[in-house]
């Protein structure tokens, strides 16, 4: 990782970049304000866990039934008009919810379909706004983009839910309200952001166009080799679904001290964005990306082991700070190697990965914890992902030399051995 020399210009230079961040940074704290005030409401009519997943069952549907249909018309239509048609739907579905909350006319039926109209918005926004970012700045500076555009998140996931506890305080109206307005304001930016996609010739939604995405992928070592790894790293790394019992059993500390360990990964990870938004990963990046998720998997293993709070806050933080930093690899890597009239499914199926492991790792590390114990459960998947980072280099070595981020074009007859 080294300096960006002082005569490139600043990322921020970039007025479609400029509106592109904004626009993220205000929909994805309208989005987490959202996620608190919902979900409160949900609990207070009632008072059911279960329900509680529902609203994430919503949202999981049809971000994966979706994901291919909506990786087609990310590259068929203009993604601009996309994204802003997307954000219109849910700008309305949450300005329903605070108007309903105001009458005292919500039921969960009627919050879990608005909740369910908001994700299959976000299905289709999501790939058109991902293969949006590599036109808005130039190459050099894509990654230092999608560090920045990582830390819009990171941000909102840290400070969002905080911001709209606070505002539950006046209602649910003044919560749902709020998220409305940062909506329509990124709605606006979004609008007029200056974006140039000339379309390719359209095609009819066949099986043969919706998975044109994964089969690119098979045909491209590089790419193939990357969205793999997230997928078995994120898969055996669900540490953080296990928190509640560090927190309780093992490092016996009460609710402050599970609020502080949640929010370490976080930390790292938004602090590590801002770092890289502000370098350039220009050499090195295929041994820096492996490097990145070995120090994910042994920060793992120290969490595992560690019986302080402060120890445990400080792997949890490293954690996310070397996620962080191999998910910019990772997410240069992939839309650089695919053409802009790919880039729609390649996102759309990259998502499919990353919203499932994600889904399957807390499953599989409850059950191994069930099984075996917390911290046994945590060591496996710690150990887990240093292993499949060593076969990961040695299935796809183009990787592990990899220097740059723009290479030369690749082979596309399979990786350089069988996964």
């Amino acid at each position: 990782m080294s300096s960006t020399p002082r005569g490139d210009a600043s990322l921020f230079a970039h007025h479609a970049f400029v509106r592109f961040w904004f626009a993220k940074n205000a929909s994805s704290f309208g989005f987490q304000m959202m996620s608190v005030a919902v979900g409160w409401q949900i609990y207070e009519l009632t008072h059911r866990a279960l329900d509680l997943g529902l609203i994430g069952l919503a949202q999981f549907v049809p971000s994966v039934l979706l994901a291919l249909p909506a990786g087609h018309v990310a590259d068929q239509f203009d993604r601009r008009r996309i994204v802003v048609c997307c954000q219109i739907v849910e700008w309305i579905a949450i300005a329903l919810l605070a108007i309903a909350s105001a009458m005292g006319w919500l039921s969960e039926t009627g919050i879990l379909s608005l909740i369910f109209v908001v994700g299959v918005a976000k299905a289709f926004e999501f790939p058109a706004m991902q293969a949006m970012l590599p036109a808005l700045v130039p190459t050099p500076l894509l990654p230092r983009a999608m560090a920045a555009n990582a830390s819009a998140g990171q941000a909102a996931m840290i400070m969002g839910p905080a911001l709209g506890g606070l505002l539950y305080v006046a209602g649910p109206t003044a919560v749902c309200g709020v998220s409305a307005l940062l909506y329509l304001a990124a709605l606006i930016l979004m609008s007029h952001l200056n974006y140039d996609h000339i379309p390719p010739r359209r095609e009819p939604a066949t099986l043969k166009t919706l998975f044109a995405g994964v089969h690119f992928i098979r045909r491209r070592p590089a790419v193939f080799g990357v969205i793999s790894l997230d997928l078995f790293a994120v898969l055996l790394g669900g540490a953080t679904a296990l928190l509640p019992i560090f927190a309780k059993d093992i490092l016996h500390t009460g609710p402050w001290g599970l609020g502080l360990l949640r929010a370490s990964p976080a930390v790292g990870a938004l602090l590590m964005s801002i770092l890289l938004a502000h370098n350039s990963l220009t050499r090195r990046v295929g041994p820096i990306m492996f490097a990145s998720v070995a120090g994910f998997g042994a920060a793992t293993l120290v969490f595992a082991l560690s019986t302080s709070l402060w120890l445990s806050m400080a792997s949890l933080f490293a954690l996310g700070a070397f996620d962080m930093v191999s998910m910019v690899i990772r997410g240069a890597l992939v839309q650089l190697e695919t053409p802009d009239d790919m880039r729609g499914r390649v996102s759309a199926v990259n998502a499919i990965f990353i919203n499932t492991s994600n889904q399957l790792g807390e499953f599989e590390s409850g059950i191994l914890a069930a099984a075996l114990g917390a911290v046994n459960a945590t060591l496996i998947g710690g150990i887990g992902t240093l292993v499949v980072v060593g076969l990961w280099m040695w299935w796809f070595p183009s990787l592990r030399r990899r220097q740059g981020l723009v290479s030369d074009p690749e082979p596309t007859e399979g990786a350089s051995g069988t996964v």
